[in-house]
């Protein structure tokens, strides 16, 4: 796209709209350049490893452990994403795609020692419909991915990859599709192209900034947590003031993490903030919305909750603790989650030590307004 600004006319408002014009283009090519490295340098991993377990000189020592071992080996040595489920996903990927080295230069493929002659072709699937490599992994990230290499079926994993090329599919999208038997359900429908009309206008578009807050995106860029999740400056700042509050009222907080990421069944969750209560023994987890309160909330921290007590909890610990406090004129809703904790000591004895209501309101009084 050529610029045809004439710099002898060039107004303010011109040069404001030519700036925003090379500033959205640009931001555009670095985040599909960003995701397709991510894409290449995980298949690339899964391929060494698969090749490695096929051939490796030293692999029968490690047998069965092999996974474990790289997993702690390669976090040691500062490596974003490489815990044991991830390395076993980008083995998964390198098998379901190997085509994708069909995409790689020669030089690359060359320097790396990639497998130029092992293609596998796509079975049981006529070649007109197998999506042209260099499409997929230029339009689709590495997210995306993970969500198809869990659709065994070829014919409806390439069904997946058409509609989500074409449709601009958020990975949201895509895996809401596949939740909703979008597939199995154009199969059975009379009446195919309502059906792919109707889901085409509800469908939730790719876009560059929901391409950065990608876990695998900004952990690939070296970023934290807490530099992308949250969209508002202003929950940020809310969340220093709660957590210097809680510190402050010394009751035994102890800090433990801020936007601690916790895997749930393959999906990815954000804990505003997680302390370990010294007097109490058990963890406290504190969610805070900026927004009115909403049912969905009380649902989100309790999964959190039970998600701490069946995988933090250790001997000597109490059931975790949740906390909700929500804003936007709504500074009253404050929701203690009590999931498990059936033991009336306990209750009476967490009544006492956690923040007073009065205290928490006084907080939202003088933060949230």
């Amino acid at each position: 796209m050529k610029n045809n600004i004439d710099l002898k006319v060039l107004t303010l408002e011109k040069l404001i709209q030519a700036i925003s014009s090379v500033d959205k283009r640009l931001y555009q090519q670095t985040i599909k350049a960003i995701n397709l490295n991510l894409t290449i340098r995980n298949w690339i991993i899964g391929y060494y490893i698969a090749e490695y377990e096929r051939e490796g000189a030293d692999r029968a020592k490690y047998g069965d452990l092999l996974i474990d071992m790289l997993s702690k080996r390669l976090t040691t040595q500062g490596l974003a994403r490489c815990d044991r489920r991830e390395l076993y996903r980008y083995c998964k990927f390198y098998q379901t795609y190997p085509q994708i080295v069909e995409s790689l230069t020669p030089q690359f493929v060359s320097e790396l020692a990639l497998p130029v002659e092992k293609q596998k072709k796509v079975e049981s699937v006529t070649p007109q419909l197998a999506m042209p490599t260099r499409n997929l992994i230029e339009n689709l990230s590495f997210t995306h991915f993970s969500e198809l290499i869990e659709i065994d079926d070829i014919s409806k994993r390439l069904f997946y990859e058409h509609e989500c090329i074409l449709g601009n599919w958020s990975v949201r999208e895509l895996k809401r599709q596949i939740d909703s038997l979008y597939y199995e359900r154009l199969g059975l429908s009379k009446n195919k192209k309502k059906l792919v009309k109707m889901v085409s206008k509800k469908t939730e578009r790719n876009k560059p900034g929901l391409a950065i807050r990608d876990p695998f995106v900004f952990e690939f860029l070296g970023l934290k947590p807490k530099e992308v999740v949250k969209e508002l400056d202003l929950e940020s700042a809310l969340l220093d003031k709660l957590q210097e509050f809680l510190l402050e009222l010394g009751y035994g907080f102890c800090f433990e993490a801020r936007q601690k990421r916790i895997n749930i069944g393959g999906e990815y969750c954000f804990v505003d903030l997680v302390f370990y209560h010294r007097v109490l023994k058990c963890h406290v987890l504190v969610e805070l919305k900026a927004d009115n309160f909403r049912h969905e909330n009380v649902s989100q921290l309790n999964t959190y909750v039970n998600w701490y007590k069946k995988h933090e909890m250790t001997v000597g610990d109490n059931p975790p603790v949740g906390i909700l406090l929500c804003t936007r004129k709504n500074s009253e809703m404050v929701e203690f989650a009590l999931a498990g904790m059936g033991n009336k000591l306990f209750v009476k004895k967490y009544q006492l030590e956690l923040p007073k209501k009065k205290e928490i309101l006084k907080f939202a009084e003088a933060y949230l307004d």
